[in-house]
């Protein structure tokens, strides 16, 4: 069933067209991802579809009785509203009726309206259908489906009370966020609901999003989360869509099938061009063949001619290469803590880096990744420990923020003002290959846009020609052809990478450890963000069995090459790794873990488990009906006694309803977890 379907949107801005003539058909169940460069109009397209913004021409049509939901960039509330009030504010008619059911057993409560027999049969008939109109809207799963999603979403119960106006433009961004899939529209529409989340959090997306009633379109720049989300991925490329079946690597076989496929279908025609005007050229002239040629003519005329595929022209260029190496110990941390003087964030920390090693650093937002980076480069001081940075070692350091960038400049000027050695045409050049070509020189810094901004810092990166990489979120504001272009470049560079990142598509291409921090110290794992995830689980569910087995606690799955403290051992190496420490190392390696298994018992118990309590939930909303109808008999009996009585057991189960309701959240979230495990080759 088609539940929203655009045809031939077309949109402009001052004469500068950026939709011509794009669709999108949605059925239910869908999950779309929009994917398309920065400035393709992605976004309009998505306002255009939600309605925040008229099209040129073309037509948006709905079905009919289907909701649409979008994710407002930021919040609005006032100074009193708390965290909580704002999600459930998107509630406002069920808790309308819930305040006119209370009212209602209030005055059934109250002595007074007994002595009217008229009223009270007016008062019991009201709340018998307030209470089946509440029923039926969900409402007594309103405030566990809102915890459920603020805790997914990083907004733990001491939270709820904050008033959203102290909370940071991220934590406003995942609020609003929060609300919208609260409400469970029938259409989720989100514009980079990604951003400011983190990795534990993007997996907690990706699974509800799995499970999500309705369908979603979504727009995202992050390739692992498209990949895990979507089933229908719509490219928006000269202002028209695409349409491909699958996730983004799906998407990227069929393009690259399409485009090959286009280029034998143009050199196909360009070759019969050819011949044709070959033929018209030679016998044009001949009294014998003219006839022949003039029709040939007319034909070539009347071709319609195919457009070449286009190669990416704009797709940066970029190249990371080292000066002079760095020497084989590049950087060793002992008992280093990092934060504030009266907070600090992480540690203490031991890691042993070697030449050529890429370091991934993941963790929860706040838990001082990017401190820890500012640290290394000399930025903020160490709380403790020590940093000792190897011989000749060369650091290239990208800050998110970009705060070194001069804002009174052009582009052109920082570029040449800070390497004064390069002439103009060798900047220009250096520039061009980060997509600044033309007048795009003399933009002004200040005026830059967060994509912009990245690529000018990228590009100054770059010529520094360092041997070691610290790199803070390089991938952010990047759309997903240069992210694809940063992966390749860092990919073929011979020096050293640190960096932090919330793109796990990133990690996994690029990591070869994963130094993992969290409120429980760090933690570092041998191989990419997916060996890494594998290890976390088996950890997870070595634990789980040793607290159930205590004689299993004396020894533990842990990390491959690695401790508990984040020292590397060399012979786990991957690049880097020293021959000559690896014939030294005692004792034989341990074979790699195999893939961690799903006990079909444990699946069994935990379907058991969410069974009795969607069957006690059951019960306790039959008995919560009943005992509303005994509500209504009472006061229709003007049984003032027993009216009280009800009252409490109906307040009783209320309690009971929430309590089960937050448990079998708790186990149908677990059940969905493993079985996604036992699912996995």
């Amino acid at each position: 069933m088609i539940v929203l379907q655009a045809n031939q949107i077309e949109k402009q801005y001052d004469g500068h067209p950026v939709l011509r003539g794009a669709n999108l058909v949605l059925q239910e169940r869908d999950r779309v991802a929009l994917i398309g460069k920065n400035g393709a109009g992605k976004t309009t397209l998505l306002r255009i579809l939600v309605g925040l913004e008229p099209c040129d021409a073309g037509s948006v049509s709905l079905g009919r009785g289907v909701s649409i939901g979008y994710v407002a960039q930021y919040v609005e509330a006032d100074d009193r509203q708390t965290v909580f009030d704002f999600v459930a504010g998107a509630f406002a008619g069920l808790r309308q009726l819930e305040a006119e059911m209370r009212a209602a057993e209030a005055q059934m409560a109250d002595p007074s309206v007994y002595a009217d027999p008229l009223r009270l049969e007016a008062v019991s008939q009201r709340y018998a259908r307030l209470q089946q109109e509440f029923e039926e809207a969900g409402g007594y799963a309103v405030e566990a489906r809102v915890r459920r999603v603020l805790d997914g979403l990083a907004f733990p119960a001491a939270m709820h009370t904050q008033s959203v106006q102290s909370l940071s433009g991220g934590q406003k961004t995942r609020l609003s966020l929060a609300r919208l899939l609260a409400t469970e529209p029938d259409i989720l529409v989100l514009d980079e609901p990604t951003n400011y989340l983190d990795t534990e959090r993007l997996s907690w997306l990706e699974s509800y999003l799995a499970g999500y009633p309705g369908a979603v379109i979504v727009v995202s720049h992050d390739r692992y989360f498209l990949d895990q989300v979507a089933t229908v991925t719509y490219e928006l490329a000269d202002g028209r869509t695409t349409r491909y079946i699958g996730n983004y690597s799906r998407y990227m076989e069929q393009r690259a099938e399409w485009m090959e496929q286009a280029q034998k279908r143009y050199d196909a025609q360009q070759q019969e061009i050819a011949r044709m005007e070959a033929f018209i050229q030679k016998n044009i002239a001949r009294a014998s063949t003219t006839r022949r040629a003039q029709s040939r003519r007319k034909l070539l005329e009347r071709m319609e001619r195919l457009e070449p595929p286009r190669a990416d022209d704009r797709r940066m260029g970029l190249r990371f290469s080292a000066a002079r190496a760095s020497g084989r110990d590049v950087l060793r941390l002992e008992d280093v803590v990092v934060g504030f003087p009266d907070r600090p964030l992480a540690g203490p920390i031991n890691l042993h880096l070697l030449r050529g090693q890429r370091l991934a650093i993941i963790g929860p937002n706040g838990i001082g990744k990017s401190t820890l980076l500012k640290t290394l480069v000399g930025q903020a001081q160490p709380l403790a420990g020590r940093i000792h940075w190897g011989q000749h070692v060369h650091i290239g350091y990208y800050d998110q923020e970009q705060e070194n960038l001069d804002e009174s400049k052009t582009v052109l000027a920082q570029i040449h003002d800070e390497f004064p050695s390069l002439d103009l045409t060798s900047v220009r050049t250096a520039l061009g290959r980060f997509l600044f070509r033309g007048e795009d020189v003399q933009l002004p810094v200040a005026g830059l846009s967060g994509g912009e901004r990245s690529r000018l810092a990228l590009c100054r990166l770059m010529l520094r020609r360092p041997n070691v990489l610290v790199l803070d979120e390089p991938t952010n504001h990047l759309d997903l052809d240069s992210r694809e272009a940063l992966e390749d470049a860092l990919a073929d560079y011979d020096g050293t990478i640190l960096f932090v990142s919330h793109d796990r598509y990133f990690i996994d291409g690029l990591a070869t450890h994963v130094l993992h921090m969290d409120a429980d110290g760090v933690r570092l794992y041998l191989g990419n963000y997916s060996e890494y995830v594998h290890k976390r689980n088996e950890e997870q569910k070595w634990a789980a069995t040793s607290a159930a087995t205590p004689a299993a606690k004396t020894s533990g799955p842990g990390g491959q090459g690695a401790d508990n403290r984040g020292e590397i051992d060399p012979t786990a190496q991957r690049p880097g790794i020293d021959p000559q420490a690896a014939a030294n190392a005692s004792g034989p390696a341990a074979p790699a873990p195999g893939p961690a298994r799903v006990r079909s018992a444990d699946l069994r118990k935990l379907r058991a488990r969410v069974s009795e309590l969607e069957q006690q939930i059951t019960t306790v909303e039959e008995r919560m009906q009943s005992v509303g109808e005994g509500l209504v008999q009472a006061a229709r009996d003007q049984d003032y006694e027993a009216g009280q009585r009800l009252q409490a057991q109906h307040e009783q189960l209320q309690a009971q309803h929430q309590q089960l309701l937050t448990a079998w959240e708790q186990a149908a979230a677990e059940l969905e977890a493993l079985e996604r495990q036992a699912r996995q080759p």
